[in-house]
């Protein structure tokens, strides 16, 4: 694969994943949606479609790595390094695009975040963060903790997907990213709770750093003072993801 074609595939099946992704949580979030508070199951499987659509439209062109960390979990496993940069360039460039993206479709929604008038006690409805529609945030704000579950919960995913590669034919049957599509659900549903599972540095980073720029009313902080936890434990664990097959396989 050339430069061009991974850069390509990669922004391209990013900016699918966070379309859907961001899409889901906007869908969930946002006032005047008709999929609104229907919950986080609905969250994890439109995350699992995203990776779904995004993985089988790069797979041609990249191999639909999408993922920081599991590049890096390749990288560690192969000790090939030469094309990490164009990867992970093309991941956040993705990223971003399709944060922009999916702004666009809840464009409506994302203009009428204002204070909504009050019911029965003239209570005024406060406007909706908008941060965790984008990127991720701890249900309780304790780094060593939201550290530890990033990186866990980004080893349960890559180890797997390494692992996935030693099934004859698994990938040429096109089969391998359905099943990477439904680890992602259920990595959402069984270790998302703590932290929201960024498990991808460039899905968290990138959406972070386009929200900070979009002109959302009332969109609250980007919380910037957080947003080191799921770039660097995703990281740490695809490489520990890359050195446990390394070592076990």
């Amino acid at each position: 694969m050339s430069n061009g074609d991974i850069f390509v595939g990669e922004v391209i099946g990013t900016a699918i994943l966070i379309l859907f992704g961001a899409g889901v949580c906007a869908a969930v979030t946002l006032r005047h949606s008709k999929a609104r508070a229907s919950g986080w199951v609905v969250i994890a499987f439109g995350w699992g479609f995203g990776v779904l659509a995004g993985a089988y439209t790069a797979a041609p062109l990249s191999g639909g790595q999408l993922n920081p960390a599991v590049t890096i979990g390749i990288a560690v496993d192969t000790g090939t390094w030469d094309k990490v940069w164009v990867y992970l360039l093309g991941q956040m460039v993705g990223a971003m695009l399709g944060a922009v993206l999916a702004y666009l479709v809840y464009l409506a929604q994302f203009q009428a975040n204002v204070r909504q008038p009050g019911t029965a006690e003239d209570a005024a409805e406060e406007p909706t963060p908008t941060l965790g529609i984008f990127s991720t945030i701890p249900e309780i704000r304790n780094p060593v903790a939201n550290l530890i579950t990033e990186i866990i919960a980004t080893t349960a995913l890559v180890l797997p997907i390494l692992a996935f590669g030693l099934t004859k034919g698994l990938g040429e049957s096109g089969t391998l990213v359905l099943i990477v599509s439904l680890l992602v659900v259920g990595i959402g549903l069984s270790l998302g709770g703590p932290t929201g599972y960024a498990i991808n540095p460039a899905r968290d980073l990138g959406p972070r750093i386009v929200h900070t720029f979009l002109p959302i009313p009332n969109k609250g902080t980007s919380d910037w003072g957080y947003a080191w936890i799921p770039v660097v434990g995703p990281l740490v664990g695809g490489a520990l993801a890359g050195l446990l097959y390394n070592l076990a396989f």
